[in-house]
C-alpha cells in the first residue's frame, strides 16, 4: 500500500500546482483587464489513515501524587497529499487611470456596479468594470451592451429611490420645459422705517354726461363722456384704441390698450368698463381699509366716481406705488390725447421696496413678476409688510370680458415679524397667475416660500428671488457625474437637472459571487443578499467620471507564485519517478 498511496499522493500534488499555475496565468492574462481581482488558491490537508491514535502517560498509580512511569506516544497518521480549499479573489482597491471619456467610472472603495443582463431587470449582474458608453438609444451601457442600473429621475427631476431602473441620458432630445411650482424670496425688511398710512391720490376733471347734461355715472357711455363746461366736444370717439402707460414708483409700466368700441355688434363701453381697465392696467390691490387704519381722505384703493363726475383714483402705500399719470401718459392710437387731466393731491407714503423677477410658464414662455412690499404696521410685539405681486405677462381668461389682458393683479398678502426679525407667519402663499389665450393657454399656480426674508436690516428695506424651479425650453447637450453618482444633464438653456443615480451594490461576502465572463459576477449562494447603496453612503465607495480602475493583479508576486508552484510540480514529479524506481526494483526481485 505504501508505494501505490505515495504514487496517488505525488499525483494529486501535481493536479493541484497545475491549479495554481492556471490561476497564475490567468491572474497575469488579466493584468490588463479593467477592473479585474485577481485570484489565489488556498490548500488543505487530506488525511488516509490513523495508525495509531497514541497513548497517555502511564503512571505508577492513580494517586494525585503518583510518579510518572513513560511519557505516553505521539499519534501516527498517514497524509494523502493536499486539497483544493478555495480560489479566494482578492477584492482590494486597483489603481485608478484617468480616461477621455466622461461616462467611465471608477469605483473608489467598495461596492459593484449593477448591470441588467437581459434588459428586463430579471437579471441582475455585477461588476466593477466602469467602462460605460450611451447606445443608439441612450441608455448607459457597458461593453456587452448590458443597461446599468440605478435610480431613475421622474419628469419632475425626482429620485424613485424605491426600485432599480434602466438609465438614461437623453441626448440631444425635444426641448424641455418646466412650468415654474415654487419660487422663494429673500431680502430684508426694515422694522424702523416709516410706516404707510396713505396711497397717492389722482383727482380728474370733472366728467358730464352729454345724454343727461349731469354729472357722469359708471353707466355713461364713453362717446357721451364731455369734459365740465363742454358738452360738445367729446373725450372719446367711437373709433378711439385708448393707449395707457401709467408710472408707478417712478417707473413706466407697460402701455394697455382699450377699444372704446368692441364686438361684432359695435357696443360702446362705459366709463365703468375705461376706469376699471384703468385700474387693472396699473395693478391697484383693491383693498377696503376700516378702523383706525383708514384712509386720512376716506378713499379706499381702486377707481371710483364722486358726485361731481370727477374720477378719483387712489393708489397703494408705500413709496414704492405712488401712481403718476403724466401729460401723454393716456393717448389714442394714430395721434392725439385724451383730454381728461389729473390732479395729485396724496402722495403715497411709508417705507418700501421693490424687486422684479422671472418665472416660466408650462411652455418656457419667460413671465416678468413685480414684488411690491411697504411697512404698514407695528405693535409691541411684531411689526408687519403687507406686499402685492403685479405682471404685464398675466392673460385672463376671454370669458371674463374685454377686461382680458388688461389685469396686471395678480395677488397680495402680509409678511409678519416678531420682535427679533423672524418671521411669524411661515407658511408658503399660492398664487394663481392667467395664461389663457397663449400658447400655455391655462393658470399657472405656484406657492411663495417667505422665510428668507428677515424682518430687521441696518441698510434699508431689499427684495431678491432666492430661486425658482421654472425653466425655459431648454436641449440636453451633455452629462456629468458626479462622485455620489448622480448623473448631471447639461441644457443649452443653462439648466443642470439631476437625470438619474448610479447605485452600487455591496455583500457580506464577495467571494461568494459566481464570475461568469466579461468581467461581470452573478449572486451566488453564499454571497449574501446585494445592499444597493448610493455612492459614498453607509460603506459604499465614491465613483470617479472620466476614469476607470485597472486590475489589482501584482506582476512580481505572481511571478514568485509561479516558480514556487513550478518547483513544487517538479517535486511532485521527482517522487513519482521515484516511486517507479522502486517498484521496478521490487519486480527484479521475481527474475
Amino acid at each position: 500500500m505504501g508505494l501505490t498511496s505515495a504514487l496517488n499522493v505525488s499525483l494529486n500534488g501535481l493536479s493541484l500546482n497545475e491549479t495554481a499555475i492556471d490561476v497564475i496565468g490567468n491572474n497575469v492574462a488579466n493584468a490588463g483587464t479593467t477592473g479585474f481581482k485577481a485570484s489565489k488558491v488556498l490548500f488543505s490537508t487530506q488525511l488516509a489513515n490513523t495508525l495509531s491514535a497514541g497513548s497517555a502517560p502511564r503512571k505508577e498509580s492513580t494517586a494525585a501524587n503518583a510518579r510518572t512511569l513513560n511519557g505516553g506516544t505521539n499519534p501516527r497518521q498517514i497524509g494523502l497529499g493536499a486539497a483544493v480549499t478555495s480560489i479566494q479573489a482578492d477584492f482590494s482597491q486597483g489603481g485608478v487611470t484617468a480616461t477621455t471619456s466622461p461616462s467611465d467610472l471608477a469605483i473608489q472603495g467598495d461596492g459593484f456596479f449593477v448591470v441588467d443582463e437581459t434588459g428586463n431587470g430579471n437579471s441582475l449582474l455585477y461588476t466593477r468594470n466602469g467602462n460605460f458608453r450611451l447606445d443608439s438609444e441612450n441608455f448607459l451601457v457597458n461593453a456587452q451592451g448590458m443597461r446599468v442600473m440605478g435610480y431613475a429621475a421622474d419628469e419632475d427631476f425626482n429620485l424613485v429611490t424605491t426600485t432599480l431602473s434602466n438609465l438614461q441620458v437623453d441626448l440631444g432630445a425635444a426641448p424641455d420645459t418646466r412650468a415654474t411650482t415654487a419660487i422663494k424670496m429673500a431680502g430684508a425688511l426694515s422694522p424702523s422705517g416709516e410706516v404707510a398710512t396713505r396711497g397717492t391720490l389722482l383727482t380728474s376733471s370733472a366728467i358730464l354726461d352729454s345724454s343727461t347734461g349731469v354729472a357722469a355715472t359708471n353707466a355713461t357711455l364713453l362717446t357721451n363722456v364731455r369734459l365740465n363746461g363742454d358738452l360738445v366736444t367729446p373725450v372719446f370717439a367711437g373709433t378711439d384704441v385708448i393707449e395707457f402707460s401709467p408710472s408707478k414708483g417712478g417707473r413706466t409700466m407697460e402701455t394697455k390698450t382699450f377699444k372704446v368700441t368692441s364686438g361684432a355688434t359695435p357696443a360702446v363701453r362705459t366709463l365703468g368698463e375705461y376706469m376699471a381697465f384703468m385700474d387693472q392696467s396699473m395693478g391697484i390691490d383693491n383693498i377696503t381699509y376700516t378702523g383706525a387704519n383708514v384712509e386720512p381722505d376716506g378713499v379706499n384703493p381702486g377707481i371710483t366716481l364722486n358726485a361731481s363726475g370727477q374720477m378719483l383714483i387712489k393708489g397703494n402705500r408705500g413709496v414704492n406705488n405712488d401712481i403718476e399719470i403724466p401729460v401723454g401718459a393716456i393717448k389714442k392710437q394714430g395721434g392725439g390725447t385724451v383730454s381728461l387731466a389729473y390732479t395729485k393731491s396724496t402722495v403715497a407714503n411709508g417705507e418700501s421696496t421693490t424687486t422684479s423677477f422671472t418665472i416660466y410658464d408650462s411652455k418656457g414662455t419667460p413671465l416678468t413678476v413685480r414684488m411690491t412690499a411697504w411697512r404698514d404696521g407695528q405693535t409691541s410685539a411684531e411689526s408687519s409688510y403687507r406686499f402685492t405681486l403685479e405682471s404685464a405677462d398675466q392673460r385672463p381668461d376671454e370669458a371674463l370680458g374685454i377686461q382680458q389682458n388688461k389685469d396686471i393683479f395678480v395677488g397680495s398678502g402680509t409678511l409678519r415679524f416678531d420682535t427679533s426679525g423672524k418671521l411669524i407667519n411661515t407658511d408658503a402663499q399660492t398664487f394663481t397667475m392667467l395664461r389663457y389665450g397663449v400658447a400655455a393657454n391655462e393658470a399657472l399656480v405656484f406657492a411663495a416660500d417667505f422665510t428668507g426674508i428677515a424682518g430687521i436690516t441696518s441698510s434699508g428695506s431689499n427684495l431678491n428671488l432666492q430661486s425658482q424651479n421654472g425653466t425655459p425650453p431648454g436641449v440636453l447637450t451633455s452629462f456629468v457625474i458626479d462622485d455620489q453618482g448622480r448623473v448631471n444633464g447639461a441644457y443649452d438653456n443653462g439648466i443642470i437637472r439631476v437625470l438619474g443615480q448610479l447605485v452600487l451594490s455591496r455583500f457580506s461576502n464577495p467571494n461568494g459571487l459566481l464570475a461568469v465572463g466579461g468581467d461581470n459576477f452573478r449572486k451566488g449562494l453564499s454571497s449574501g443578499e446585494p445592499q444597493n447603496k448610493t455612492p459614498g453612503a453607509e460603506g459604499a465607495g465614491t465613483l470617479r467620471a472620466g476614469a476607470l480602475e485597472l486590475s489589482n493583479t501584482d506582476i512580481g508576486k505572481n511571478l514568485v507564485d509561479l516558480i514556487v508552484a513550478s518547483t513544487n510540480y517538479r517535486g511532485n514529479a521527482r517522487v513519482i519517478s521515484s516511486v517507479n524506481d522502486l517498484v521496478n526494483e521490487l519486480l527484479a526481485l521475481g527474475r
